[in-house]
């Protein structure tokens, strides 16, 4: 079996969403998976995207993790 490391995606009301309709391929480690939030967290909190949660093969590794700045 192969490392599945994605990203799901949720609106303010916490129902899953697919920002701009299109989904990500799998990452390879989880180290990608974070490297490619820290670069596209801006996009995705544009496209409504309240939170976000890691899982690796199917199960949580954290999260809901909010894209919004802590006040």
């Amino acid at each position: 079996m192969t490392d599945s490391w994605t990203w799901t995606y949720q609106d303010a009301n916490g129902a899953p969403m697919t920002p701009g309709g299109s989904t990500i391929a799998p990452f390879p480690t989880q180290s990608d998976a974070e490297s490619w939030l820290g670069e596209s967290w801006h996009e995705l909190a544009d496209a409504g995207v309240e939170t976000v949660t890691l899982l690796h093969e199917n199960e949580v590794v954290y999260g809901p993790m909010s894209l919004r700045a802590a006040e």
